[in-house]
């Protein structure tokens, strides 16, 4: 009687990361397999350099560089996620930093985490969408999702950063409009070593009742060392022609 051969563990991990190899170059990237629990991409498609559409962007995208916090504050579609979001890839790309956190309050749906199916991150998923978008456009959307799967970029709901710090990281706070004053001031307390943090909103679209967290912290941290204001116009808008107009007419 034959004995069964035992199956060749390592022969079939060599043919599936082979397989994955393939797969991955045909759609522009290349894979090189370091450990089990690891990978290296490098991204074939040439991105174009970030580079500032408006001078207000040129102001948004400095501040960013010098400063720990910077506050982008404004109209829909001036480009301050896009500017936040592609720093940020830049940096994660270079090793400057090891991760992104991208944050931002879950109201305007006016339901809570717990309405929703799924767990945490897939109940948050619809809020960091616009954001996902960008990264996968900046890095690809096969390095964006293995460096979400790493934990190198992390969406996290505001009310569980409580007791967190921020170390090594680009951490966005987006439609900081609808954070409450205790709110800003615990996720602005989480910064620690080489971290810096973008702060973005426009408070004319505020959905919370009471002071926005955003205009308080405006108005506390004016010519704090390491914070920067910027402030965009209606002329800033970039996304389109229409955006600004119907911005316009809604405001009167």
């Amino acid at each position: 009687m034959k004995s069964r051969q035992k199956p060749d563990h390592k022969r079939q991990a060599r043919i599936t990361r082979r397989r994955e190899s393939r797969e991955l170059k045909h759609k522009g990237i290349d894979y090189t397999p370091a450990t089990d629990l690891q990978a290296t991409y490098s991204i074939k498609k040439e991105i174009a350099p970030l580079r500032a559409l408006t001078e207000a962007q040129g102001h948004y995208l400095c501040s960013i560089e010098h400063n720990t916090i910077t506050f982008g504050i404004g109209p829909a579609g001036t480009g301050k996620s896009y500017c936040a979001a592609g720093i940020a890839s830049e940096l994660l790309k270079d090793g400057k930093i090891d991760k992104i956190i991208i944050t931002r309050p879950g109201v305007e749906a006016g339901e809570s985490f717990g309405h929703l199916p799924g767990e945490i991150e897939e109940k948050y998923a619809p809020y960091i969408e616009p954001f996902r978008n960008i990264l996968n456009e900046r890095l690809g959307r096969s390095y964006t999702d293995y460096l979400i799967k790493q934990k190198r970029i992390e969406a996290k709901p505001l009310a569980y950063m409580r007791g967190l710090t921020f170390n090594d990281a680009f951490v966005i706070l987006d439609e900081a409009q609808n954070v409450t004053v205790s709110q800003m001031k615990m996720f602005l307390t989480r910064i620690g070593r080489n971290c810096t943090v973008v702060v973005d909103g426009d408070i004319a679209q505020q959905d919370i009742h009471g002071l926005s967290g955003l205009q308080d912290a405006v108005q506390r941290l004016k010519g704090v060392p390491g914070v920067n204001i910027v402030e965009f116009v209606m002329d800033d808008i970039v996304r389109s022609g229409i955006v600004k107009a119907l911005l316009i007419a809604y405001s009167k």
